[in-house]
């Protein structure tokens, strides 16, 4: 599996962000977004996510375009955004029950397992809304882990995360790589992986 940009070009509000942007990224590896506030991270990473049209050029997966792939696509990609984007009415179980049937479900784990891997066990049948801000963010990661998507689309995923939390995440991200995952990500923290395994693009220069 393979996910290519072909001379990316993003305009907003009559400015250009970035033009003639070009990457690809393969099984294992992890696309960081790097730049300044406004320089089109998170736009582009909502064209990665086929719900933002570039103004020009063209995304691909194994060598087709997203867009026109539409449901083919999405079944591949997981996404977690600035907004945790959790039901604060539900409990933990609920949401990642609600998660898994709306994608491709992981089968090989169980939901109780996922919340253990993002250090949420025993929090199983709490509301949403009475977790910490950490441990909801936790939680939106807990259904990355519920589907089987290769392709992980994340903006900012150590928003409200302590360092031990920011450690259980980024084992996460070593697990998903190990499994020929990819990661497309912005953060404004350092990543602790493999430098090997990461391509920067810093849509600032």
């Amino acid at each position: 599996m393979n996910l290519e940009a072909h001379d990316l070009m993003c305009v907003r509000d009559d400015r250009t962000l970035f033009e003639h942007l070009s990457f690809h990224v393969t099984p294992g590896q992890v696309l960081l977004l790097e730049g300044r506030n406004g320089s089109g991270k998170t736009s582009l990473l909502r064209t990665l996510c086929a719900i933002r049209l570039p103004d020009a050029g063209k995304i691909t997966w194994n060598g087709e375009d997203i867009f026109k792939l539409g449901p083919e696509y999405h079944a591949h990609t997981a996404y977690v955004g600035h907004k945790d984007g959790v039901k604060l009415d539900l409990t933990a179980v609920e949401n990642l029950t609600m998660a898994k049937g709306m994608g491709d479900p992981n089968d090989d784990i169980s939901i109780e397992e996922a919340l253990a891997q993002v250090d949420l066990y025993g929090f199983e049948d709490v509301p949403a809304r009475n977790l910490s801000a950490g441990q909801q963010r936790r939680l939106a990661l807990a259904r990355l882990l519920v589907t089987r998507a290769k392709l992980w689309i994340l903006d900012e995923p150590f928003t409200s995360l302590d360092t031990h939390g920011i450690g259980v995440v980024e084992a996460l991200f070593a697990t998903h790589l190990a499994n020929d995952g990819m990661i497309a990500v912005t953060s404004h923290h350092s990543v602790n992986l493999d430098t090997a395994a990461i391509r920067r693009i810093n849509l600032s220069e």
